[in-house]
């Protein structure tokens, strides 16, 4: 893993962890601000397709085969994996945005599509090649200028706007509660030592400095099932 990767992989960890992410709950939506189309909702509702649609791929909610490809590999960009840290791809963010997009956060479906469409467009004018067949060179200088908002192929969506919201929800899908179709085997939680649902802790926990890393994580996904 680069140097770029490893600063983006602790700007998001750190950034999830002083936004109250390790909560499961609101991480950062201020963020869904990004389109005037929206409503400010903080998190997809727990329901039964949050269950059972959750497939591996991201496919079958929303997102057809091409657009899941490119959100995953944008996903992987902004939060890559390393030996022993999974990213974006093993956490499942993929399927959590997939999820969200055909749920609660169904009136950002539109953004999406248009968002998405931009970004292939300026990929292809850029490097004649679509976003997924770039290098990783090429990718890191296309999320660049939508961080810049120096793409001009973007209209609405902004290329910042786009930017800003595909960040939100990788970080959303790292470190939510796993009821909500990411932070598989609650990769996120363990990235930034976040217990879940414990039953108890002891007065050593509560003084304690280190990461937490007593088994088991519950989630409420987990808690649910045995309600």
């Amino acid at each position: 893993m680069s140097e770029h990767d490893a600063s983006r992989r602790e700007f998001l960890r750190r950034a999830a962890v002083g936004a109250g992410a390790v909560a499961g709950a609101g991480i950062v939506p201020e963020a869904l601000a990004e389109s005037p189309q929206q409503d400010k909702q903080s998190k997809p509702e727990a329901s039964a397709a949050s269950h059972t649609q959750s497939n591996g791929e991201g496919l079958g909610a929303f997102f057809n085969r091409e657009d899941a490809a490119t959100v995953a590999a944008f996903t992987e960009r902004l939060m890559p994996g390393a030996p022993g840290k999974p990213g974006a791809r093993e956490a499942g963010v993929l399927n959590y945005i997939d999820l969200a997009l055909a749920g609660a956060y169904a009136d950002l479906q539109d953004f999406y599509r248009r968002g998405l469409a931009e970004l292939d467009q300026y990929c292809r004018r850029t490097y004649r090649e679509p976003f997924v067949r770039l290098d990783v060179r090429q990718q890191e200088a296309v999320i660049t200028a939508l961080e810049e908002d120096k793409a001009t192929e973007f209209a609405w969506p902004t290329a910042q706007a786009f930017f800003n919201t595909l960040r939100t929800h990788t970080m959303e899908g790292m470190f939510a509660d796993p009821i909500y179709g990411g932070n598989r085997d609650f990769a996120g939680w363990r990235l930034v030592g976040f217990p879940g649902a414990q039953a108890i802790f002891t007065s050593t926990d509560m003084q304690s400095k280190q990461a937490f890393t007593r088994a088991p994580i519950i989630g409420l996904q987990a808690q649910g099932k045995k309600a």
